[in-house]
């Protein structure tokens, strides 16, 4: 990482008349704004000054808004085998998304994340490589291909398909990751799979799956048409930043009321209070479940609920039972939906369940959660109460991971319930829904065999397989990681580090000779032994999963280097068209799993470009929140392929679920879903129901058995022992992390790569309360070591006999929580915008991974981590070099406007 101070270049070609021009969108955050991609061959002519002489049609120098060109929105490529230019820029034409051609700090500089030799991208994977005496030495295709099939077929042969793991990551590509889970969970069949952000295969927002809510059913457009909007878990500006600017921003300015639920003040929070009409509820790390308890009751209280959405739109008794029979329940959201525990028998059963719960009391839940009470009486109020004219306010609510990764269940429980109090789902400006994180590229090319799952609850209740805590038990001989850092994004990080030097470099099989069947018999040797073997795709060597651990590598071709398609966040279909060369040997993620399964013999595997795969996998997405089916349809019905009919759709794309009018060839997209003003009759009227048209129920109605919405109870007393023994004990303090605007995920190609951004953020940090400061000696631009000696760590899966079983305060009794140390590295940033008592540190930087602080234990109801519940004590070690002086890092509050 460099430690150079960055000058800009002060220059940069124009793109020429006759410069091609493709489409694309951003590769970051779930916004995914409209880009325009203009490429042009070098040593050929630049465009000039002149409107009449480049591309943009301006005169040099532009007016405000029009189009220019950043030195950082430049780079030269190989196209064809022969370098080019290529300027990538915002489109302004765009009629979505990034309007006038807006764009944020990361994807205004995406050109640089294009391969260059000559800059900070030349350490891509340009070869596959197997680990030989210690160092990775580049092998074949060939070889690298014969060896991994022949060690996963070793794997499931000899130890069974669940010890063939996969991790990989859940927002890339559709063509990649319907090839990825098609083959992990379809032809080798394991249950040991799942995602980047998750040690298991299950939904993230357990509570909206229950109720009958998508995570994705809004529109953008919806977050700016409320007069009220609760922001939970999250700052829009900090982490998908067009949000804000193109949608909610513009409705501050014009009065929305917004309800900020987080435990920093961030630049939009910051932005909203200087207008005067925002609410910030700094509450403390995990407590958003008895606020949100609280605010329905006081809301129940004044009888401020939205009772004709509730009596035509809401679940009671016999509708939540209907439709499942009286035999198992197969799938989690079945069994959470009609168990005691969450299941009501309609609203007035909820109401009388949340008065009856002492923790939904407003004094006593501003008491757990550390805030004012009057922030619960003004919440409810503002979200509620009728107008003086009788009408409601129209309010959506959009939560995030600083929300639905602290109490999953709960949280996700309360805050559906909430909405569905406040009449939101599906109608214009009253949504509730995930602001996002990724984009939306997974398609689903098999089913999980939960079956296979050794976890379940009491009673018949299967839960997914907790993958981490599998490898942890030392059951995962084959550990396949695509495109992931899995040990420094997961909980109790240190630990899952130690696990794979037991069961990867300190195993005494390691290979020693370059003959590819010495390979082979090496390491099945590792794994007969009890070890384990590390098949790593990715674009970069990273550390250690990939530089440490993986026995094989795979170079990945990746964004522009391939025509691929994926899904923003209001469900928004784009071609991302391939514009320049894979480095090397590289080849897209589909392309590898292709060789892998024909090798294993499995059928349906050999597909001959990118537009075969997404072909195929259209099929399966019918009925999900994308579904793009119908453009195959539409495109063939005129002569093409899907790819070629989404890239005559340009940055504006179209919204999925889609449909195809058979009679007048029209495409037709969906601004929302759950699109309760919309009738089954104007449905067909628009040819959505003709040919292989599929209406699914979350169009027109909720996901549920009846299309009503489950109003459902949120038990504080499921999390409340892990939440009472997790709080600071003595001098520690809250530790919790997140994203900031700068940064985009572990900084694999913007902090690693780009020298401005490694000169503004060098290395991890973490911010703290002057007070907490102070009493410690700390001061901003000191090192300072974050450490605890109980971080808590669920070491192996059990079968749960008794309700109680999964209890954290049960677990600790019955000796199934292990505890470890932790200690963690990182520059202090002494600042009043993060809450008293809390700490807030980057959530994935790979030399000092934060989440090795927080606990290991899953959500016993959901299987997802609480990654934002740690503690830790911290103490100074010394001053860092940025303390003294001003070129790399910035002490300066967030919440600055």
């Amino acid at each position: 990482m460099s430690k150079l101070n960055y000058v800009s270049e002060d220059k940069t070609p124009l793109p020429p008349k006759n410069a091609e021009v493709l489409t694309t969108c951003c590769d970051y955050c779930i916004v995914a704004c409209g880009y325009k991609v203009y490429r042009w061959p070098v040593g050929t002519p630049d465009g000039g000054p002149k409107a009449s002489e480049n591309a943009f049609g301006v005169d040099f120098p532009t007016g405000a808004m029009q189009a220019w060109v950043a030195p950082t929105q430049y780079n030269v490529v190989q196209h064809q085998g022969k370098p080019h230019n290529v300027v990538i820029i915002p489109d302004k034409d765009s009629k979505a998304v990034n309007f006038g051609g807006d764009s944020s700090i990361r994807g205004g500089t995406i050109a640089q994340k294009c391969y260059n030799p000559k800059k900070p991208t030349s350490d891509r994977l340009m070869s596959p490589m197997i680990r030989i005496n210690g160092a990775l030495q580049p092998v074949s295709w060939d070889t690298a291909l014969d060896v991994a099939a022949e060690l996963i077929k070793h794997t499931v042969k000899t130890h069974g398909a669940n010890a063939y793991a996969m991790k990989m990551y859940s927002y890339q590509f559709v063509e990649n990751t319907y090839a990825l889970s098609k083959f992990a969970k379809g032809g080798v069949n394991t249950a040991n799979f799942t995602f980047h952000d998750t040690p298991a295969d299950v939904t993230s927002t357990p509570g909206f799956r229950d109720a009958g809510f998508d995570n994705f059913g809004p529109a953008y457009k919806d977050w700016g048409d409320a007069e009220v909007l609760m922001i939970c878990g999250t700052d829009p500006y900090e982490t998908k930043t067009m949000i804000f600017n193109q949608f909610i921003k513009p409705a501050i300015d014009q009065g929305q009321k917004t309800i900020w639920l987080n435990v920093r003040e961030t630049a939009g929070l910051a932005y909203a209070k200087s207008k005067g009409n925002a609410l910030h509820i700094q509450l403390d790390p995990g407590t958003d479940t008895p606020v949100l308890g609280a605010i329905a009751r006081v809301i129940m209280e004044n009888g401020w609920e939205d009772k004709d959405w509730i009596k035509n739109w809401v679940n009671n008794k016999w509708e939540s039972s209907s439709g499942f029979g009286q035999g198992t329940r197969n799938t989690p959201w079945q069994w959470r939906t009609t168990w005691g525990k969450f299941q009501t028998k309609g609203f007035e059963d909820y109401k009388k369940w949340n008065f009856a719960q002492k923790e939904y009391n407003p004094k006593e839940a501003a008491r757990i959660a550390n805030i004012p009470v009057e922030d619960i009486y003004k919440a409810a109020e503002w979200l509620a109460k009728p107008k003086a004219d009788g009408t409601r306010p129209k309010t959506s609510l959009g939560i995030e991971k600083g929300f639905y990764w602290s109490n999953n269940t709960g949280n996700t429980n309360a805050v559906s319930s909430l909405a569905t109090l406040c009449g939101a789902g599906g109608r214009p400006g009253q949504v509730v829904g995930r602001f996002g994180g990724h984009q939306r590229g997974g398609t689903g090319g098999a089913g999980l065999p939960r079956n296979k799952s050794p976890q379940k609850r009491p009673g018949r209740r299967r839960q997914s397989m907790d993958c981490d805590r599998y490898f942890y038990s030392g059951l995962t001989r084959f550990a396949h990681v695509v495109g992931t850092t899995w040990i420094q994004s997961m909980c109790g990080s240190q630990g899952l580090n130690d696990k794979f030097e037991e069961l990867v470099t300190n195993n005494k099989h390691q290979v020693r000779s370059s003959g590819k069947q010495a390979i082979i018999d090496t390491l099945k040797k590792r794994m007969d032994s009890g070890g384990t073997v590390v098949l790593n795709q990715d674009i970069y060597l990273r550390d250690p999963i990939g530089s440490k651990f993986a026995d094989i590598v795979l170079p990945a071709a990746t964004w522009g280097e391939e025509d691929f398609v994926r899904a923003n966040g209001e469900r928004r279909i784009r071609l991302y068209s391939k514009f320049y060369d894979a480095p090397g040997d590289a080849k897209p993620d589909w392309w590898i799993i292709s060789q892998l399964a024909q090798r294993l013999g499995f059928d349906g595997y050999d597909w001959k470009n990118s537009n075969e795969v997404c072909e195929e996998s259209s099929r399966f997405s019918r009925g999900n929140r994308k579904a793009y089916h119908m453009i195959k349809v539409a495109a063939h019905k005129e002569g093409k392929t899907l790819h070629q009919k989404l890239r005559e759709m340009g940055t504006e794309g179209i919204q999925g679920p889609t449909f195809y009018n058979y009679k007048t060839g029209e495409l037709m997209g969906s601004e929302r879903l759950h699109n309760t003003e919309c009738t089954p009759e104007k449905m067909a009227r628009e040819g959505r129901t003709q040919g292989a048209n599929m209406v699914n129920k979350k169009m027109t109605h909720f996901n549920s058995q009846t299309g009503k919405v489950n109003i459902q109870k949120h038990p504080w007393s499921l999390f409340s022992d892990y939440w009472e023994w997790m709080s600071p004990k003595k001098d520690e303090l809250w530790h919790t992390n997140g994203r900031i605007n700068e940064i985009w995920q572990s900084g694999f190609d913007d902090v690693d790569r780009r020298a401005y951004i490694a000169q503004r953020w060098p290395e991890n940090w973490t911010e703290i309360h002057p007070d907490d400061a102070k009493a410690r000696g700390i001061e901003s631009g000191d090192k300072i070591l974050l450490y605890s000696d109980r971080v808590p760590a669920f070491r192996q899966t059990i079968k749960g006999v008794h309700g109680s079983d999964f209890n954290f305060a049960e677990l600790m009794k019955n000796g199934w929580i292990e505890l470890s140390k932790a200690a963690v590295e990182a520059v202090a940033i002494v600042t009043p915008h993060v809450k008293k008592g809390t700490m807030y540190s980057y959530f994935v930087n790979t030399n000092q991974p934060s989440n090795a602080l927080q606990g290991r234990v899953p959500d016993q109801i959901s299987g997802n981590y609480n990654y934002k519940m740690g503690v830790a004590r911290v103490k100074k070690i010394g001053e860092s070099k940025y303390k003294h002086e001003f070129t790399h890092m910035s002490f300066a509050p967030r919440n600055v406007v």
